[in-house]
C-alpha cells in the first residue's frame, strides 16, 4: 500500500554503538523531531549496554536511493529495521524504488557487518498480483532472502492510521466505494512494539505476520472512521471495488494462523486517535 502506511516511521532504524559521533548526532536530531520511530528505544530496543537507536532517513542525511550517508549511519551497526517506502505509488516508480533502495542498503549492511536485517512488509503480498505495490514488496523480500545477512520479514495488516488513505483511494465525489473484504487493522504503536521485540530477538531467516485484535469488514471499518472524524462522505459496499488496483476476496488481506496479534482494539484507537479529534481542534 502507499507510503501513507509508514508515514510516521523513519526510513530505517539502526541499532549499534552509541559512541560513534554519527549516532550521537542522529539521535539528537530524532529526539528533537519527536519521531515515532525513536520510541522504539523506549520499548526496549536499546536495552543492551552500549547500544543506541538511530532513526535514519533523508531528513537526517541518510538516503537509500542515492547511497548518501549509508556507510556513516551503518558504522558499528548490528541491527537494521528497514521501513523505507516509495514516495510514489506508480507501478514502475515503486518497483525501481524497492530494487534500488534494497540493493544499496543490503550492500552497505554487508560491508558494515550487520547481524540482523528486519523489514516491514504487507500481509497479502503474494495474493494480490494486480497490486503493483505488493508486487514491488515481493521484489524487496526476494532481495532480502538472497542476501547473506540474517533476516526477519514482518508482514503487517493495514495500519489503522491508513484508513483515511483507503477512503481517499475509493472516493468518487462524496461516495467511497469499498470492498466488504475482511481486514484486521493494526495500530502503529502495536507495530512499533513488535519491531522492537524482533530487534531484540534472533533472526528468523523467514517471515512472520502481525495484525490487529479484531476481524472487521473493510467497508465497515472505514465507515466508522469517517463518522468518528465527522467526514461527510458515505461508504457504499461494492464487491468489485479495487484495493489500490487489486480486487479482493474475503481473505485477501487476512493473515494466516499463528499471526502475532496487537493489543489495541479499533474503537479504543479511534477514540484516542488525534485523527478523530481533527474536526474539533480546527474550530
Amino acid at each position: 500500500m502507499p507510503c501513507a502506511q509508514y508515514k510516521d516511521l523513519a526510513s530505517s532504524i539502526i541499532v549499534g554503538n552509541r559512541h560513534s559521533r554519527s549516532w550521537r548526532d542522529g539521535n539528537e536530531n530524532c529526539r528533537h523531531r519527536g519521531d515515532r520511530s525513536y520510541r522504539l528505544q523506549d520499548r526496549g530496543a536499546s536495552t543492551q549496554q552500549g547500544h543506541e537507536v538511530l532513526a535514519a532517513s533523508p531528513k537526517s542525511g541518510v538516503n537509500a536511493i542515492t547511497g548518501e550517508g549509508l556507510p556513516e549511519a551503518l558504522e558499528n551497526a548490528q541491527i537494521v529495521i528497514d521501513l523505507a517506502n516509495s514516495p510514489s505509488f506508480e507501478e514502475k516508480a515503486v518497483r525501481e524504488f524497492f530494487e534500488t533502495a534494497g540493493h544499496n542498503l543490503l550492500a552497505a549492511e554487508v560491508n558494515a557487518g550487520v547481524k540482523h536485517h528486519i523489514a516491514l512488509s504487507a500481509v497479502g503480498t503474494e495474493r494480490l498480483p494486480d497490486n503493483g505495490y505488493f508486487r514491488a514488496k515481493l521484489v524487496q523480500e526476494l532481495l532480502i532472502r538472497a542476501s547473506p545477512i540474517p533476516y526477519t520479514i514482518v508482514r503487517s495488516t493495514p495500519f489503522m492510521e491508513f484508513l483515511k488513505a483507503i477512503a481517499d483511494a475509493g472516493t468518487a465525489g462524496a461516495v467511497v466505494r469499498l470492498s466488504p473484504a475482511y481486514v484486521e487493522p493494526i495500530a502503529a504503536d502495536d507495530v512499533a512494539d513488535v519491531m522492537a521485540e524482533v530487534a531484540l530477538g534472533k533472526p528468523l531467516n523467514g517471515m512472520m505476520e502481525i495484525a490487529g485484535p479484531e476481524l472487521l469488514r473493510l467497508n465497515e471499518a472505514v465507515a466508522r472512521y469517517l463518522r468518528k472524524t465527522n467526514d461527510p462522505r458515505t461508504v457504499e459496499t461494492d464487491t468489485n471495488a479495487r484495493f489500490f488496483g487489486a480486487e479482493l476476496d474475503d481473505y485477501s488481506l487476512v493473515p494466516a494462523k499463528g499471526v502475532r496479534i496487537g493489543k489495541i482494539r479499533f474503537m479504543d484507537w479511534l477514540n484516542q486517535s488525534p485523527q478523530s479529534r481533527e474536526p474539533e481542534t480546527a474550530k
